[in-house]
């Protein structure tokens, strides 16, 4: 069990954010290759395409992770009226954030690279190897469950002040 984690997040003033996009996905496995695609179509739209496969492999183990512990039992899995599991992709100066918000309170549990043989359990160790930074955090007020996070530091462009980021 991990304690929540907020080290190395800045604030996530969205009103500050560059560009920010959300999707809602399906309590289904269908829903890693939905998260992928809106990915690709957000970091293109953001010129960031170049940084897809670190940002995709992210979003894809947060996603299955979400979709794997953080539902809980009896959720249905073929459709649901509200999506259980949500993705944003935020985007400042300097930064990314990949965050999967999903309905369980129960808390991320890491497993370390020990067995190279087995088929699960790495996913956060390739989260943590791929970002620059992770964490997690309970959900405030009336809602509840939490949210998994990634950053990524982007390049700044070429003569431009990096500005606190």
């Amino acid at each position: 069990m991990l304690e929540p984690l907020r080290q190395g997040l800045p604030p996530l003033n969205l009103a500050a954010a560059s560009d920010a996009a959300s999707c809602a996905l399906p309590a289904r496995y269908e829903a890693v290759r939905e998260a992928r695609h809106f990915t690709r179509k957000t970091l293109d739209q953001w010129d960031l395409g170049d940084r897809f496969d670190d940002v995709c492999l992210v979003v894809s183990e947060l996603v299955t992770n979400a979709l794997r512990h953080g539902l809980p039992a009896g959720t249905p899995r073929p459709t649901a009226p509200d999506p259980p599991v949500r993705l944003h992709l935020m985007r400042w100066t300097g930064r990314l954030v990949c965050a999967v918000r999903d309905p369980s309170d129960d808390s991320p549990v890491t497993h370390g690279p020990d067995d190279f043989s087995a088929e699960s359990g790495r996913g956060l160790f390739l989260v943590e190897s791929f970002s620059d930074s992770w964490g997690w955090h309970p959900m405030a007020g009336a809602v509840s469950g939490k949210v998994v996070w990634a950053l990524f530091r982007l390049p700044h462009p070429a003569g431009r002040p990096c500005p606190g980021t």
